[in-house]
């Protein structure tokens, strides 16, 4: 194989979920089978880096300011659903079980992988709460360890005294499982069987 065959090989192995088999075929499959397909992918890659930022508001994907979530007067504003990453807000919204608004947290507490509350959209949650507005908070996290111990973080650090009602997703997926592996009719279930956090 050629050099450039090469980086373009290691470059797409970084992306999640392609192994070295997978980077080599889609590579082969661009410069070889679908050549002609190059310039709308590069050009589709350009104005998404150039365009697409993070929301003010929420943290999930925008073009300005603002995501058409956010920006949605039908959405609920005083229902807010905490979730780890972007994948696991679009992973709820495929669900549709959830009209309220977002906040996404950009990971979760981690001591172990030295991830702690300073890494993550904390502050701006305290913010959004102080604000006022919100009546309830939906952890809509992961239930592993890391998951529970930022749910605790925030229902004693960020959310307690505030008058704001923390409610925690019910689970019907395997321990330690992440949202974004759910499907649509689990996600539903987990979000209309959430209780309180306590």
């Amino acid at each position: 194989m050629t050099p450039s065959f090469e980086r373009l090989q290691q470059v797409l192995k970084k992306l999640p979920g392609l192994g070295w088999r997978s980077a080599e075929r889609v590579a082969l499959h661009l410069l070889v089978e679908r050549p002609a397909a190059l310039p709308e992918l590069l050009a589709a890659l350009r104005e998404a880096a150039e365009r697409v930022g993070a929301c003010r508001e929420c943290g999930h994907l925008a073009e300005g300011d603002t995501c058409q979530i956010c920006a949605n007067p039908r959405r609920d504003p005083s229902v807010l659903c905490v979730v780890e990453r972007v994948p696991d807000l679009i992973a709820l919204e495929k669900s549709g079980a959830h009209g309220g608004r977002y906040h996404v947290l950009q990971g979760k507490l981690s001591p172990l992988k030295g991830v702690g509350p300073e890494h993550l959209t904390l502050t701006k949650l305290s913010a959004r709460l102080d604000a006022g507005g919100i009546r309830e908070l939906i952890l809509a996290l992961g239930n592993d360890i890391e998951g529970e111990a930022t749910c605790h973080y925030i229902q004693e650090r960020v959310a307690a005294g505030r008058g704001v009602k923390v409610t925690r997703i019910g689970f019907g997926l395997p321990s330690g499982g992440d949202l974004v592996y759910a499907d649509a009719t689990t996600l539903r279930s987990a979000l209309e069987g959430r209780k309180n956090y306590e």
